[in-house]
C-alpha cells in the first residue's frame, strides 16, 4: 500500500546580495540541500526563490536562516502594532510567542514599555490582518502605527540601485584622471605612478570591494561566480602595477592601474544598468499590485465607516460611488452601474452589474452607486490570485533554461582554466613578454560574461508572463508557456467552450398516450437538481410552461448516456440511443426524426416511461460569439483543431461545421476522454486542452497544455497549465501568440548570450593576434561584458511593446 504524500507548502523569498547566475544556483543549492525541501527554484532576474517544503519538517525560518548561511539575505516588510491590554513582561513574551509562531514570521519584537510590537514578514505567506489577529486571538488588542508598514524588498531594491548609482560616480571620478594620466602624465616615471597609485586605491579597495566579497561568498560555498572573476582580473592588474611602483627596480614595466580602475568603473555602471533593466521585466505585476485600494468603505452597526481594506471581512456589506475603485469580491445587493473590468480581463468595454451580478476587488466603478456583500477578501481576491499565478509563473523554469543553468554552473571555472591557459601559451610557448601574457589572461576573466547567460530565460519569462496577465491570460508555469509554443494540435470541448453551453429546449415530439406537456414534464421532473446543461434547459422550459415539479423519488446517472428516475411511479429513462438500448427500449420507428434533429445540430434526448417510448425532447446549443474567428486563426498558425463531446456524431458534425474545425471525435465518454488526448499524442505530437477546467479535468491534465477558458472569478483552478478569465475563444489564439514571441524572445537572448561568449573569450585570449597583430584591451572587454548583459534585458523589455489582438 502506497504511503500518503505530505502535505507541502510553497513560499517566495526575495533574495538580496546576487549579483550574478551563479549566486541563484548557489543559493538554491543551498535551500534544496534543507531537509525537508521538495523543490527550489531561485529566479535571477526576479531576485525570487519558489520554494516547496514539507512545513513539519522545516519552517520558513529555517529556510531564510540556509539564504544566509549561503553569504545572501532576505528581503521582508516591517509592521509596527501598538498595542494595549499589557500588564507585565509575561504579556510581552505571550505575543512575541504567538507572532513568532505563526509562518511567515521572521522575526517579532514586543517593546512592554513603549507598547509596541515590531514584526519583519514575508507578505508572500502572510498579511496584517493575520498578525493582527494571532494579536487579538492571544487576548490583546492590536492597531497598526501610522505609515508603520514598510516593504523592506523595495527599500532593499532602492537601497542598492542609489548605492551603486554612487559607486559608479565616485569609481568614474577617480578612474577617468588615471587614465588620462597614464597617457599624459607631466611628472616623473616614478612620480606619475605613485600618483596612479593614490588615485585607483580608493576604486580598487571602495568601489571594488562588492566583487570580493562576492567572490568570497562563492568560495566559501565552493563556486565560482562572476565576481570571482573580476576580482581576479582587476587584482592581477593592481598588484601588479603595485609590485612596479612599491618595487621599482626589481619589477619594471607599465602600470596597470587605469585599466583596474576603469574596469571597475565599468562593470559597476553595467551592474547599475542592468538592476534598473531588470527591475522593469516586472513592471506588469507591480502595475497589479498597486491597483490594490487602501481602504473601503464599510456599513458598520448601520453606519457607513472607512477602513482600511485589511479590516474587510467575509460578510461585511461594502458601499462604492461612481469614480470608486472596488476594494474586495463580493454579491451586488443594492445599485446598478458599469464596472470597468479591463485590469483584469483586457476587456475594455465596461460591464454592466446589478443585484446578483459578481464584482471582484481593483475594478473601477464607473457611473453609478453600488452596495455588495464581500464574498473574498485577501488573498482569497480574484486579484491576488492572479498575482499569486503571475508570480508562481516567474518563480518556475523553463525546461529551455536548464541549458543555460547547466552552462553557468561550469562557465566561471572554464573560463578560469581558458584565462590560465592563455597566460601561459603566450609566455611560455608564444614567447611574448610578461605583461602582454598578462592582459590576455585579465581580458579573458573580464569580458566572460555568464549573466547575459542567466538573464536570458527568466527575463522574457517575466514579461511574457507578465503581459499575459494584462490581459486575462494567465500562463501558471515556464514550462506550460514552452509547451505552448510546440502546440500542434487544440483539442476543444464541445459544450460550454465552442459552444455557449445554456442550450434551450426547440422540440418536443410525443408519442401516442402522451401530449408535449407531459413529455416535458415527466424529463423535467427526471432532471431536476441536474447540473449539466441539456437538464438545465429541460428543467428552465418546464418553468417558462409553468408546470408543476416536485423531486424524483428515486434518481442515478449513468455517465454520458443518459439518467434513470422514479416519477409518479413510473420508472423514467431518458437519455440517448445506448441508454435505450441497454434497456430494450424500441426506438426505431423514431429514427427518422432523430437524425433530422441531429442534422440541424441538436442534442436530442430520448424518453422512455416503464421501458416505453414516450417522447423525444431536442435542445439546441449555440457556437460561442468569435469560435469560427479563433478556429481559422488557429488555421492560419499551422495548429489542427480536434472537438471532443459525448454528443452524437451527427450533432457534433454540425456544430464542427459551423465553427470550422475538421477533425471531430463524438460520443466519447467523459472517462475515455484523457485516452482520446493521449491517442492524440502518439508521435510526439503536442496536444493542447481547451475545457472549463472542471468536467473535464482528467483530459486537461493528460494534455502537454491545459487551457481553462471562462474561468471568470475562480482563476486558482488546478486544472489548466494557461486559465483564461474571459470566455472569448480568441484568448486561445493569443496564448499560442504570446507563447511562441516569448519562446522567440527566449531563443534569441540564449543565441546572444553564447554567441557573445563564444566569440568574445576567444578574442580576448589573443586569437587574433597571430593574424592581426591584434590584442583585446582588458577596459574594452569589461565594456563588451557590461554590454551583452544589458542587451539581454533590453531585447528582454521590447516585449511590452507586444500588444493582444482581439
Amino acid at each position: 500500500m502506497d504511503e500518503p504524500s505530505k502535505p507541502t507548502k510553497q513560499t517566495n523569498l526575495r533574495i538580496t546580495g546576487m549579483t550574478c547566475a551563479t549566486c541563484a544556483g548557489t543559493v538554491e543549492r543551498a535551500l534544496s540541500r534543507k531537509h525537508g525541501v521538495s523543490r527550489a527554484a531561485v529566479n535571477f532576474a526576479a531576485e525570487k526563490a519558489t520554494v516547496e517544503y514539507d512545513p513539519s519538517v522545516t519552517a520558513e525560518k529555517d529556510l531564510v536562516s540556509a539564504i544566509e548561511d549561503a553569504g545572501y539575505g532576505v528581503a521582508t516588510s516591517e509592521v509596527v502594532f501598538d498595542i494595549t491590554g499589557m500588564t507585565c513582561a509575561t504579556c510581552a513574551a505571550t505575543i512575541e510567542k504567538a507572532l513568532n509562531g505563526l509562518e511567515g514570521v521572521v522575526s517579532a519584537s514586543v517593546n512592554l514599555a513603549s507598547e509596541k510590537a515590531t514584526v519583519h514578514y514575508n507578505p508572500d505567506t502572510v498579511n496584517i490582518a493575520s498578525l493582527k489577529k494571532a494579536i487579538t486571538d492571544a487576548g490583546y488588542r492590536a492597531v497598526p502605527a501610522d505609515d508603520s508598514t514598510i516593504d523592506h524588498e523595495k527599500d532593499a531594491r532602492e537601497s542598492q540601485n542609489r548605492r551603486l548609482r554612487l559607486l559608479v560616480m565616485f569609481s568614474f571620478v577617480l578612474a577617468i584622471p588615471t587614465f588620462i594620466l597614464s597617457f599624459v602624465g607631466p611628472f616623473s616615471a616614478s612620480t606619475n605612478n605613485w600618483l596612479l597609485l593614490a588615485l585607483a586605491t580608493p576604486v580598487q579597495v571602495v568601489a571594488g570591494w562588492q566583487f570580493y566579497v562576492g567572490a568570497y561568498k562563492a568560495i566559501r560555498n565552493r563556486r565560482a561566480n562572476m565576481d570571482v572573476l573580476i576580482a581576479l582580473g582587476t587584482s592581477a592588474a593592481y598588484i601588479y602595477s603595485l609590485l612596479v611602483t612599491v618595487l621599482r627596480g626589481v619589477f619594471d614595466g607599465e602600470v596597470y592601474f587605469d585599466t583596474a580602475a576603469l574596469i571597475i568603473a565599468i562593470v559597476l555602471l553595467g551592474r547599475y544598468l542592468e538592476a534598473r533593466a531588470k527591475g522593469r521585466t516586472s513592471e506588469a505585476i507591480k502595475k497589479l499590485m498597486g491597483l490594490r485600494p487602501k481602504t473601503a468603505h464599510v456599513i458598520l452597526d448601520d453606519k457607513e465607516a472607512e477602513v482600511p481594506i485589511e479590516d474587510v471581512e467575509v460578510g461585511h456589506v461594502v458601499v462604492v460611488r461612481p469614480g470608486e475603485k472596488i476594494p474586495v469580491d463580493g454579491l451586488v445587493i443594492e445599485g446598478t452601474s458599469a464596472v470597468d473590468e479591463s485590469m483584469l480581463t483586457g476587456e475594455s468595454m465596461p460591464v454592466d452589474k446589478k443585484p446578483g451580478d459578481q464584482v471582484s476587488g481593483a475594478t473601477m466603478n464607473k457611473d453609478g452607486y453600488l452596495k455588495f456583500r464581500a464574498t473574498k477578501v485577501g488573498k482569497d481576491t480574484v486579484l491576488s490570485q492572479i498575482i499569486r499565478l503571475v508570480e508562481q509563473a516567474q518563480g518556475s523554469k523553463a525546461p529551455i533554461q536548464r541549458l543555460a543553468d547547466s552552462v553557468a554552473a561550469v562557465f566561471v571555472p572554464a573560463v578560469m582554466v581558458i584565462a590560465i591557459l592563455a597566460f601561459l601559451g603566450w609566455y611560455f610557448i608564444g614567447g611574448e613578454a610578461f605583461v602582454f601574457a598578462l592582459t590576455a589572461l585579465i581580458s579573458v576573466m573580464v569580458i566572460a560574461c555568464p549573466c547575459a547567460v542567466g538573464l536570458a530565460t527568466p527575463t522574457a519569462i517575466m514579461v511574457g508572463t507578465g503581459k499575459g496577465a494584462q490581459n486575462g491570460i494567465l500562463i501558471k508555469s515556464a514550462e506550460a508557456l514552452e509547451k505552448a509554443y510546440r502546440v500542434g494540435t487544440i483539442v476543444f470541448d464541445k459544450t460550454g467552450t465552442v459552444t455557449k453551453g445554456k442550450p434551450g429546449v426547440t422540440d418536443i415530439v410525443a408519442t401516442d398516450g402522451f401530449n408535449r406537456d407531459e413529455v416535458l414534464r415527466l424529463a423535467a421532473l427526471a432532471e431536476k437538481g441536474s447540473e449539466h446543461p441539456v437538464g438545465e434547459a429541460i428543467v428552465d422550459a418546464a418553468k417558462k410552461n409553468r408546470l408543476e415539479l416536485a423531486d424524483p423519488e428515486f434518481f442515478q446517472a449513468f455517465g454520458g448516456r443518459g439518467i434513470l428516475a422514479r416519477v409518479d411511479g413510473k420508472e423514467v429513462l431518458l437519455g440517448n440511443r445506448t441508454l435505450m438500448n441497454e434497456n430494450d427500449v424500441e426506438n426505431t420507428p423514431f429514427e427518422g426524426k432523430i437524425q433530422e434533429l441531429e442534422g440541424e445540430g441538436k442534442t436530442v434526448m430520448l424518453m422512455s416511461v416503464d421501458r416505453k417510448m414516450a417522447g423525444l425532447i431536442a435542445v439546441s446549443d449555440t457556437p460561442r460569439e468569435n469560435a469560427s474567428e479563433a478556429i481559422e486563426q488557429l488555421h492560419r498558425m499551422g495548429i489542427e483543431t480536434v472537438m471532443i463531446t459525448g454528443d452524437n456524431r451527427r450533432t457534433a458534425d454540425a456544430i464542427a461545421r459551423q465553427v470550422g474545425i475538421g477533425k471531430v471525435m463524438a460520443e466519447v465518454l467523459p472517462e475515455d476522454k484523457a485516452k482520446a488526448i493521449l491517442n492524440l499524442q502518439e508521435g510526439g505530437n503536442v496536444v493542447a486542452m481547451v475545457g472549463d477546467g472542471i468536467n473535464d479535468a482528467p483530459a486537461l491534465a493528460q494534455a502537454d497544455v491545459g487551457i481553462a477558458l471562462g474561468s471568470g472569478t475562480d482563476v486558482a483552478m488546478e486544472s489548466g497549465d494557461i486559465v483564461l478569465v474571459k470566455d472569448d475563444l480568441r484568448d486561445v489564439v493569443e496564448a499560442i501568440k504570446l507563447s511562441r514571441y516569448t519562446i522567440r524572445k527566449v531563443k534569441q537572448n540564449l543565441f546572444w548570450a553564447f554567441l557573445y561568449n563564444s566569440i568574445g573569450i576567444p578574442i580576448a585570449a589573443g586569437v587574433l593576434y597571430p593574424f592581426l597583430g591584434f590584442l583585446l584591451n582588458p577596459i574594452i572587454a569589461a565594456a563588451a561584458m557590461g554590454f551583452s548583459s544589458v542587451s539581454v534585458v533590453t531585447n528582454s523589455l521590447l516585449m511590452n511593446r507586444y500588444q493582444v489582438q482581439r
